[in-house]
């Protein structure tokens, strides 16, 4: 038995290096990165349902499969300037570069979206489920279609259906003359809009 073969091998299946490039369009990731001895590129394996594009100079741990380093394989990156610290015990966050990030806490969920925009697109519906309320702490709330409040009561009655109500109504106004007559007021001065 050829133990110095052997122990080649087995210090060839990891190696370390820093990514120098990236390609995205295949069925895997490719990276390019720089070893002490050399420039590679690999497939990068990453779990189901994640995908991230590691910034270049990002550290790369690389298996080479029975210690042949031809057939290398990346099985994990690290960027250390923007990886997220200070999680706590049993704590998981999605992040970016930017400081972007997506933090499940044991006391809820934390969204930093680092003054851009949120979008959720192509929902059918939407359903927020609070059991003492929802906060919004916005100078403006745009809606596109119709407002229906307190549906749970069985209301129907859409925000602007109120609003047309409201802006078409009169009262009725008794007593400013003599005898049964009466006579009908102006509509509000002021249209709710």
């Amino acid at each position: 038995m050829d133990y110095r073969r052997i122990y080649r091998q087995l210090k060839m299946l990891l190696g370390i290096g820093r990514v120098t490039g990236m390609t995205d369009t295949g069925l895997t990731q490719t990276l390019q990165f720089r070893t002490p001895l050399d420039v590679m590129s690999a497939h990068r394996l990453a779990e189901f349902g994640f995908s991230s594009a590691p910034p270049i100079g990002s550290d790369v741990l690389v298996a080479s499969l029975g210690g042949d380093r031809s057939s290398p394989i990346v099985i994990a990156t690290n960027h250390r300037g923007s990886r997220l610290t200070g999680l706590k015990a049993g704590e998981t966050a999605i992040y970016n570069q930017t400081g972007m990030y997506v933090k499940l806490t044991a006391s809820g969920i934390e969204v930093e979206a680092k003054g851009q925009s949120v979008t959720v697109s192509d929902a059918t519906t939407v359903t927020i489920n609070a059991s003492t309320g929802v906060v919004m702490n916005t100078p403006s709330l745009k809606v596109s279609g119709d407002v229906i409040d307190n549906t749970g009561s069985g209301n129907a009655s859409t925000l602007k259906q109120l609003r047309d109500a409201y802006n078409d109504h009169t009262h009725a106004v008794k007593g400013v003359q003599t005898g049964s007559s009466q006579v009908t007021s102006e509509a509000p001065g002021t249209e709710v809009g």
